[in-house]
């Protein structure tokens, strides 16, 4: 029962631009200075004093707390919320017990930072709907910029990645659509930008020229042979 009523809050409509951010350190306390700054009702809270006093005078509102305790969550009205991110990393078992009670309290929408892989599996066995690892994933993406001929690259969930990189010579000269790119590399070639100009989006009518810089997407080692090509 408790599985689906979770569900069903994930899928609810969130446009209520309310967050709580659990955790001032690094990364809580750049997300949620982001988050102010894009217009959204942050509550901050944090263990340590020093953190709560150093967002007090951006954030909405802030708080010296344990939300390890769900009676704290309630007492701070995180339930009401949203939307809440548990931005503890070092310490697994206040991470796990926080996003427990967040579950618990019925928020619709919770993130997670986790510190590892089995971090991560744990949470989102427990039910979190969206987990981070930002140490990993920055790692991965760099290692990306750094062996290969792209310019940025992301990777979602489901081994598909978007990569900027610049079009290479084989798929230029003719307009896309007669290029093959498709069925030949298997990536799609979403947006262009030409020296000087806007980022446009790509159709099949767009004929690439040497020196642009192109938005592909595809299977991740589809677009990862693609860009080597440049």
């Amino acid at each position: 029962m408790r599985g689906r009523r979770r569900k069903r809050l994930a899928e609810t409509d969130t446009g209520d631009q309310r967050v709580a951010v659990i955790g001032l350190g690094r990364f809580g306390s750049s997300l949620a200075h982001e988050l102010t700054r894009r217009g959204w009702d942050v509550l901050g809270i944090d263990t340590d004093a020093r953190l709560v006093q150093k967002v007090s005078d951006v954030l909405t509102h802030s708080a010296v707390a344990d939300c390890t305790d769900p009676e704290v969550l309630e007492q701070l009205g995180v339930h009401e919320f949203t939307s809440a991110v548990v931005g503890i990393g070092t310490d697994v078992e206040a991470s796990i017990l926080i996003a427990a009670n967040l579950l618990d309290a019925g928020v619709p929408n919770i993130w997670a930072k986790a510190i590892s892989r089995q971090h991560g599996q744990i949470l989102k066995r427990l039910g979190v709907h969206h987990v981070v690892l930002p140490e990993h994933e920055m790692g991965e993406r760099v290692a990306h910029l750094v062996t290969g001929r792209m310019l940025d690259f992301i990777q979602f969930d489901d081994d598909y990645a978007l990569v900027k990189t610049v079009a290479p010579d084989i798929a230029t000269g003719v307009p896309l659509g007669e290029s093959q790119v498709r069925s030949r590399w298997g990536v799609t070639v979403v947006g262009i930008k030409r020296p000087g100009q806007d980022f446009t989006y790509a159709t099949a009518e767009t004929v690439m020229e040497r020196g642009d810089v192109i938005v592909v997407t595809g299977k991740t080692h589809a677009v990862e042979s693609f860009a080597e090509l440049s």
